[in-house]
């Protein structure tokens, strides 16, 4: 029997987030970003920054989170970190580019990141991570949330809506190797 937890991401799980980021954005997001700038990214080079993000986050309100599967297996039980969540503050990267960095934003949490892999998803992983973020979220006064998403991925804006987000008017385009790739803000009240 399967059973799925969120725990907080150790120092010993910035290989497998940097995998399964990896992984995920070359199955999500192959119709996206270009695939020469998937092929190109450095699984280890993502590895070093999980790393840093999990032993030295820049404010105790920064969290990694990991979505776990536990399988129990002939009297052993099997661990499988399958997915992850990164949140922090609303800073700039949370920004449209015609916004201005403003007071009135400092009770509203930013994710960076939410990702589960694909062959691990439609297990409850995705629910689990933003609930637990939601908890630490309220734990640390903050009082609403943002999520920047990709207009072409229908699947985290499906995902998001069905849990109470909405988009909230910001856009942005990443300018990814000279392709400006489209994104959209959600927001949520915690």
């Amino acid at each position: 029997m399967a059973v799925g937890f969120v725990r907080p991401a150790r120092p010993d799980d910035a290989g497998e987030i940097a995998r399964i980021q990896l992984a995920t954005w070359r199955v999500a997001y192959r119709r996206v970003l270009p695939k020469h700038v998937l092929d190109e990214i450095d699984e280890a080079f993502l590895a070093l920054r999980w790393t840093d993000a999990v032993t030295a986050p820049p404010t105790g309100r920064h969290r990694v989170l990991v979505a776990v599967e536990q399988n129990a297996v002939e009297q052993a039980v099997q661990e499988y970190v399958v997915g992850f969540a990164a949140s922090g503050p609303f800073d700039d990267g949370a920004l449209a580019a015609d916004e201005d960095h403003t007071p009135e934003r400092e009770n509203v949490a930013a994710v960076t990141d939410m990702l589960v892999e694909p062959r691990w998803g439609r297990r409850g992983h995705g629910s689990r991570l933003l609930a637990a973020s939601v908890d630490l979220w309220r734990g640390d006064g903050f009082d609403s949330a943002v999520c920047w998403a990709f207009d072409a991925d229908a699947a985290t804006r499906k995902f998001l809506t069905s849990a109470g987000w909405a988009p909230d008017g910001a856009t942005r385009a990443l300018d990814v190797d000279d392709l400006l790739v489209p994104q959209l803000r959600l927001h949520t009240t915690l």
